[in-house]
């Protein structure tokens, strides 16, 4: 091996430790289980990720922080699909680790979740971690990025995507290949 053939294989071998990992979950994989300090029209309760999937598929969606503009949009859009998901068997929680002292209130107004799914707070973003899911600018808050669990606990569909317009539709065909026995597409 000649000395160029060596430099080339060091620098390649450096840029591949020193590049960041892309550990997204994809279809397929096992999601991590979890539990949280959620709210349902602003009343507490522990969200159980285990005991939901036995009601059916669970779309955990995570957000940066409630009562911000994105937010409240991706929230509102969720609540007003809140009867969609149920005719589907599926479950919604929100996940979020940013203003989690506003999230009982964010649980029950009506401009934003109304009270049709639960809010879970996620502290440190510490379920987020476990999902790939923290905002890469701001790794305290969880990014914009939504999963539907299948009852088995494999992750059926997978989107991400800082613009809050498609989350819901991505997620309702997530539900649906799920339950059709299929993955749905990672975004």
């Amino acid at each position: 091996m000649n000395a160029l053939h060596r430099a080339t294989l060091a620098a390649v071998a450096t840029l591949m430790f020193a590049a960041p990992a892309l550990a997204a979950l994809k279809a397929g994989d096992k999601a991590p289980d979890f539990k949280a300090q959620a709210y349902l029209a602003g009343k507490p309760f522990t969200f159980e990720l285990a005991t939901a999937l036995k009601k059916g598929p669970v779309v955990v969606y995570f957000f940066p922080a409630a009562h911000t503009p994105g937010c409240n949009l991706e929230a509102h859009l969720f609540s007003e699909a809140s009867d969609k998901f149920k005719a589907e068997g599926a479950t919604v929680i929100g996940l979020s680790a940013g203003n989690t002292e506003q999230l009982s209130d964010f649980s029950k107004e009506t401009e934003h979740c109304g009270g049709k799914f639960a809010v879970g707070a996620d502290p440190g973003a510490k379920i987020a971690k476990t999902y790939d899911a923290v905002l890469e600018k701001k790794p305290e808050w969880s990014n914009r990025t939504s999963y539907v669990v299948a009852p088995n606990g494999t992750i059926a569909a997978v989107y991400s995507d800082l613009n809050p317009n498609q989350h819901v539709q991505a997620m309702l065909d997530g539900v649906k290949a799920a339950k059709a026995g299929k993955s749905g597409a990672t975004k």
